[in-house]
Formats: C-alpha cells, sequence, structure tokens
C-alpha cells in the first residue's frame, strides 16, 4: 500500500490511521491508474513500458504493432498446449477519458483509496481494472501450474475512446491479427448497480452526423428570408423529437433497455461570425447510437427526408457511421457461450444479457465474424464510466480476479471444435 495516496482515517483531516496491508494485484491497479493514458495525448508509451514488465513477471513473451504512427497494440500471449487451437482473446483498451478535476472529490490520477477500500480514479471501471484482472487471473494460473489447452492472447489497444480508428479497426485487417487465430473474446462492460452481472453480446452502431444547413445571408437588422437558422431549427427539432419518442419507448414491454432504442444527442452547432450579420450556413451534429434491430438503410432515408423537409440544400455527412449488425450466440448450443455461462453459474453469479447501450472495440471483432462478450464483472456498484468521481471497491475488483481465473480456464479449456485443425 501507498499511504501517501489513501484518504486519513477522518476524511478532510487528522491524522492516517495504521497502514493495513493491502493486497499486491491492487497495489498494480493503482499503479496502473496512475498512468496518465487520457486524451487529448495519452502517454501510450508509460503503459506499454509497464506492459513489458508485466510479460517480464509472467514469463510470457509480447509482441508489439504499430498500426498508426505512435500507435502501438501490445498482445501478450500465453501459448496453449495445442496451439493449433482456437485461441482466447482477452482484449483491453489502454486510454481514458478527460477529467473535470474541479469535480472531483480526489486527483483523478493519484488513485486515492478511502477508508471504505473504494479507489477513485480516471479508468478505475472503463477499463483498467479488467486489464489487472486479466494480469492477475493468468499470473494465478500460472502459479498454480495450470495448462491450458488454447492459448491465451491478453491484448492492450490505444485509442478505443476516441473511435478507435487508429486501434482495433485498423488491427482487425492486419496480418498480425490472423495470426492469432481466434476463436473467442472477451471485451469490456459495465458495472451494474444491483445483484447480477451484465454482459452484453452485442451493441449498438454508432452514426455521428453532421447537418449543414445553407441559407441567405444578410444583414442583423433586417427579416431575412429562407435563413440557415430557420432550417437549423427544423432539424433539431426533428431529431429532438425522435429523440424525445424513442425516451418515451424505454421501459416498455417493447423495450426494456438503452440497449433496445436508438439514442440521440445532439452534441455540436456551428454557425455565425458577428452578432449583425445573418450566416449563410449553420451545421448542427448528432451523436445516434443504433440498436442492431433497427434497419439502418431505412433508417438512413428517414434522415435524407427530414433533410428535404428542413428547407432547400439541407445535407449531411457522417464523421462516423457503422454499419455491421452482427451479435454473438447466448444460446446454450453454442459452445463458447455455453462455457462462459455455465462458469459463472458455477460460481453464483446472476448473468444479465443486453445489447451495449454505447460502443466498444468488440463492434470490430464481431465485424469480422469472430464471438465476442463485453463483460466487467463488477456488481453492486453503480455505473460511473466518463463520470466524474469515477471508483471502484477494492473487493469488487479483487472478486473479479477470481471469476476472470475460472472463465479463463474454462474458456481455454472448451473442447476441440469442429473444423478446428
Amino acid at each position: 500500500m501507498l499511504p501517501d495516496k489513501d484518504e486519513p482515517s477522518g476524511v478532510g483531516g487528522g491524522q492516517a490511521g495504521p497502514v493495513r496491508s493491502e493486497d499486491p494485484a491492487v497495489t498494480l491497479f493503482r499503479q496502473y491508474l496512475r498512468l496518465r493514458t487520457v486524451h487529448p495525448e495519452p502517454d501510450y508509451d508509460a503503459a506499454l513500458q509497464f506492459l513489458d514488465r508485466i510479460a517480464l513477471e509472467l514469463e510470457l513473451p509480447i509482441k508489439k504493432v504499430e498500426v498508426c504512427p505512435g500507435r502501438v497494440i501490445a498482445i501478450i500471449t500465453w501459448t496453449g498446449a495445442n496451439p493449433l487451437l482456437k485461441s482466447v482473446l482477452l482484449n483491453s483498451h489502454t486510454d481514458v477519458v478527460p477529467v473535470y478535476q474541479e469535480h472531483w472529490r480526489y486527483d483523478a490520477f493519484a488513485a486515492v483509496k478511502d477508508e471504505n477500500g473504494n479507489i477513485y480514479g480516471r479508468g478505475t471501471q472503463d477499463m483498467k481494472c479488467v486489464t489487472i484482472q486479466y494480469i492477475e487471473a493468468i499470473r494465478r494460473l500460472k502459479s498454480q501450474g495450470k495448462t491450458l489447452s488454447r492459448t491465451v492472447h491478453m491484448m492492450f489497444v490505444p485509442d478505443e475512446e476516441v473511435g478507435g480508428q487508429k486501434g482495433m479497426e485498423k488491427f482487425v485487417e492486419h496480418p498480425e491479427f490472423k495470426k492469432l487465430n481466434i476463436g473467442f473474446a472477451l471485451d469490456e462492460g459495465l458495472a451494474n448497480p444491483g445483484e447480477p452481472f451484465t454482459v452484453f453480446y452485442g451493441e449498438k452502431n454508432p452514426w455521428w452526423i453532421t447537418v449543414t444547413c445553407p441559407g441567405n445571408p444578410g444583414h442583423g437588422s433586417r427579416f431575412v428570408e429562407n435563413t440557415a437558422a430557420e432550417k437549423l431549427r427544423r432539424i433539431i427539432n426533428t431529431f429532438l423529437d425522435f429523440r424525445e419518442t424513442e425516451k418515451k419507448r424505454l421501459n416498455t414491454s417493447e423495450c426494456f433497455t438503452l440497449g433496445d432504442v436508438t439514442t440521440v444527442n445532439m452534441t455540436m452547432v456551428k454557425g455565425g461570425l458577428t452578432y449583425n450579420m445573418v450566416p449563410a450556413e449553420m451545421d448542427v451534429s448528432f451523436d445516434l447510437r443504433i440498436p442492431p434491430t433497427v434497419n439502418l438503410q431505412e433508417f438512413e432515408e428517414r434522415i435524407k427526408q427530414w433533410c428535404k423537409e428542413a428547407g432547400d440544400g439541407v445535407s449531411y455527412k457522417f464523421a462516423q457511421k457503422h454499419m455491421n449488425q452482427s451479435v454473438t450466440s447466448t444460446a446454450d448450443s453454442d459452445p463458447w457461450w455455453n462455457a462462459f455461462s455455465m462458469t459463472c453459474k458455477a460460481m453464483n453469479m446472476k448473468l444479465k444479457t443486453e445489447i451495449f447501450p454505447a460502443a466498444t472495440d468488440s463492434r470490430f471483432i464481431r465485424a469480422v465474424g469472430l464471438p465476442a462478450i463485453g463483460f466487467s464483472p463488477m456488481n453492486h456498484t453503480p455505473i460511473l464510466l466518463h463520470d466524474h468521481n469515477e471508483f471502484l471497491n477494492e473487493n469488487v475488483f479483487l472478486r473479479g480476479i477470481q471469476v476472470y481465473e475460472q472463465l479463463v480456464a474454462s474458456l481455454a479449456s472448451v473442447p476441440h471444435l469442429v473444423g478446428e485443425a
């Protein structure tokens, strides 16, 4: 334990209480949290140095693949007894989103642990916890002298938090990815405030769209006709009216979770130069997340119609447009899902399967035809990814290592499948 980074007893002042022993896995977790892999300038070199150290400790090889300048994928591999069988991928991303430090109780990169064992820091839930849980699960299995049939790859990728275009999206098309011979992948999920553990078998398609509204310019003192602002208002109203409709569908008999509805949020508005000049053009941008049950071609036709109804010349373009709607089987007959779910059942874990409401690197894995499950073993925990005062309790974290220890052993022992060498 690092007592200078822990909350003293009597929060806000007083003398520090007696130093308690800390599980080495928790200490490692907190060390990793202190690496400032935060956008817009994540320190990826620090993360790679950390992973070099881990590979050395585990006595496992590490491979690094630069998929874009300054963007390196790191892979630590534990070769199985039968390396010709399809492998198991444990994927995690090294980057984290920015913080508004003034809203945090503690320094977001100090990894402070309070008197209740809650560890505060950016990435505690999303998803540095899972990274260390993978590592510690492998460490335990190796120390027990376990031999697994299938190879296990731990993969650490950059830029997930900014869309993955210079990370996983590039890497799934890389020859080194194909060499991994992946049969099944685990990636991040979400916390659950209740007893169940949430498992994600698919996710929404993110569409980031900008609508451009041209109009007549003129002096700010006149009633200029056919302005960009008038068209912009119609577009905004239409998108937000649709947002309200989807919001009302949530928690009905038809749509039980956020993953079942299309979310729409207006995120940027641009236009104008001065107060007294009516602009010739204005833009508005939206973040849409569309579930796999929606016909994407029909939905884009709806957007075209909205633009047409807003006025002459209104157009749109995508900053991001994902069209793959693959989902991973959760049928009992599926050998991968059966191994996953039965292992959880043996640990008395209640699972809740859903469509992921946002987007993760799993979408790129599924897009190349591989099954992937999103799972972070955090129950009885508020969902705080990207939020102020993100934290994870050390007991929940440690329990997650035990969960992965069992899951990795089961998944890497799935019997020979049809079509495998």
